[in-house]
């Protein structure tokens, strides 16, 4: 099998040796018999390792092209489980757009005095030179970032944080690896919230993070089952049930993303459109040479300001008011009050997310209903 498709459908298939079961069972024991004194069997205790996660974290690290994986309870844990290879004194360069809880974590993790962290935005090249002259020790990546849309080219930085020989972890939740592979750009690790595509059905909370060397999966996985933010058998097993369907269902949200990005672009109450597969985004052109495709996550301002975004989302149908995406169904969002509300006002404003932005999570509904349901919400306001 050379087409990820297919090894993806198949991951874990038929390996029952029980019973023979095709769809892989769940395992929930804790606890693991050991063979005799002092020799233990393939687990022992499930803190440690469980099938259930096991598969799921060789799934998804052959996906994204990396010698390990380590599989968490959320996203967050995961991005707090890579923090531990840092000491005290080390930097940390991250993205000034990024998401409002990774920026919550990395802040307030700076002032317990774990390490330190500058943001930064990427796109500036002076400002990343002068960031990296200071010699971080990891430099995070978010692209496209999260609400704005915003690409970073993962080639360019991850060559140029190597200068310094700084370690590079790209967060790959808004595209997966169904459109984009920053292993293969010259990343060290890529980091997931499994909550999101990777599942695809909003039932399950999770994270991931993928290691490029087998010595640093190894390393990750030390210090997962050292601190105890391993995910649970229940949680991996739902998610790679999801995950076999992961392209089927970006292909379609994609699709529809795609076409409501271009019907926004043509309304008078939008005054911006953030999606990077429309040719005007100024990510368009690095989008094609990274991704191999735009992705399902659009953001738009409104020109009517604070009232209009009140009025659609009292209002709207279809799309739920939510936060979290990639799942099936359509959701929209108000970042500044939801997703983005951790961080400080002065850092909303920097990074650019304004109070008239709304977030949509573009789900795997028939196209026409979705745009049915923008339309009659824009004939409101």
């Amino acid at each position: 099998m050379t087409d990820k498709r297919t090894k993806l459908v198949q991951a874990d298939i038929g390996q029952d040796k029980a019973y023979g079961a095709v769809t892989p069972p769940l395992y929930l024991s804790s606890t693991y018999r050991f063979q005799g004194f002092e020799t233990e069997g393939e687990y022992d205790y499930g803190r440690g390792g469980n099938p259930n996660r096991d598969a799921l974290a060789k799934a998804i690290a052959e996906l994204e092209g990396g010698a390990g994986a380590t599989i968490t309870a959320s996203g967050m844990a995961a991005i707090d489980l890579l923090t531990n290879l840092l000491q005290s004194d080390d930097l940390i360069i991250a993205p000034h757009d990024c998401y409002g809880g990774t920026h919550r974590l990395l802040t307030h993790r700076q002032k317990q005095g774990r390490f330190h962290v500058e943001f930064v935005d990427q796109n500036d090249p002076d400002a990343l030179k002068t960031a990296l002259a200071k010699n971080p020790k990891l430099v995070l990546i978010e692209t496209p970032s999260n609400p704005l849309m915003r690409l970073v080219d993962i080639k360019a930085i991850s060559a140029a944080a190597k200068g310094v020989s700084a370690l590079i972890a790209v967060d790959n939740t808004f595209l997966s690896p169904a459109r984009q592979l920053p292993l293969s750009l010259g990343a060290d690790f890529v980091i997931h919230s499994t909550t999101k595509y990777l599942n695809g059905h909003s039932d399950v909370v999770g994270g991931c993070i993928v290691s490029k060397s087998a010595e640093t999966a190894e390393e990750i996985a030390w210090w997962a089952n050292c601190t105890g933010v391993t995910g649970s058998p229940f949680d991996s097993y739902q998610t790679l049930r999801g995950l076999r369907t992961l392209f089927a269902r970006m292909d379609a949200a994609e699709s529809s993303a795609m076409a409501i990005a271009k019907w926004l672009k043509k309304q008078k109450k939008v005054s911006h459109v953030y999606y990077p597969g429309l040719r005007s985004d100024p990510g368009h052109k690095l989008m094609k040479q990274q991704q191999s495709g735009p992705g399902a996550m659009i953001s738009f301002e409104l020109a009517g300001g604070q009232e209009a975004v009140k009025a659609v989302l009292e209002n709207i149908e279809l799309f739920q008011l939510a936060e979290s995406l990639g799942g099936v169904e359509s959701l929209i969002c108000h970042p500044a009050s939801m997703t983005h509300r951790g961080m400080e006002e002065s850092a909303r404003e920097i990074a650019g997310i304004k109070d008239n932005l709304l977030r949509l999570s573009v789900g795997i509904e028939a196209q026409d209903d979705l745009i049915a349901a923008l339309k009659h919400i824009f004939a409101l306001i």
